[in-house]
């Protein structure tokens, strides 16, 4: 007899560091079979990718590079593959981060991650209400302008415009979410986010299923 096929599943990428599985939580609660692997094999099979993060953008980069899972996203990408980024795995996708000058991020996208002013609370730690500057984005089908995610971070990324597909106002414009053909990625966290982050999630593992 052969070996049965998968079903179709997400992978979340197992860098060893950070609760990775708050995020694969956040998958299955919304029917999606997840696996949390480091196994290129098994990754390469899957039809779309996590990438979460919490933490030093510094140490993240360095076990994500000596996991040599930097490859595996880097190569999922360019393929196309619906691929997620959140939180500090979204920072990661940029060039650079103030948090660990000299450090590359996998430079995905343009952009740097800045410290948010010294004026501001640090960590951005709350509840905040999102501002679309695109309607038209596939992961926020059923989500309103406006509607409530969950934050927490220090750091946020500055990039072009054309980019972002939401922000939220922390005493400045920060961005919350961008998009780059199959790429998306969020500085707020979906799986902490209640109705949002679900509907979110249903989102994201629909066109992983239709990829």
């Amino acid at each position: 007899m052969g070996t049965e096929p998968l079903q179709p599943f997400l992978a979340v990428l197992d860098y060893g560091i950070g609760n990775l599985r708050s995020a694969q939580k956040g998958f299955e609660r919304v029917g999606a079979d997840v696996r949390l692997s480091n196994d290129p094999a098994l990754i390469a099979d899957a039809v779309g990718l996590v990438l979460p993060g919490v933490g030093h953008f510094g140490s993240c980069m360095k076990e994500l590079r000596a996991s040599k899972l930097d490859e595996v996203a880097m190569s999922a990408i360019e393929a196309g593959k619906p691929f997620l980024g959140i939180c500090v795995g979204m920072q990661m996708l940029f060039e650079s981060s103030d948090e660990a000058p000299g450090v590359p991020g996998l430079g995905v996208l343009p952009g740097h991650v800045r410290l948010l002013p010294n004026d501001l609370p640090r960590p951005h730690m709350q509840w905040n209400k999102l501002k679309f500057l695109r309607q038209e984005c596939s992961l926020l089908e059923g989500i309103g302008n406006g509607d409530w995610a969950y934050f927490v971070h220090s750091y946020a990324a500055e990039t072009p415009e054309d980019l972002i597909v939401a922000t939220c106002d922390y005493g400045v414009e920060v961005t919350a979410m961008v998009e780059k053909g199959s790429l998306w990625a969020t500085q707020f966290h979906p799986e902490k986010s209640g109705d949002l982050g679900r509907k979110f999630a249903e989102n994201f593992y629909s066109q992983a299923l239709r990829k």
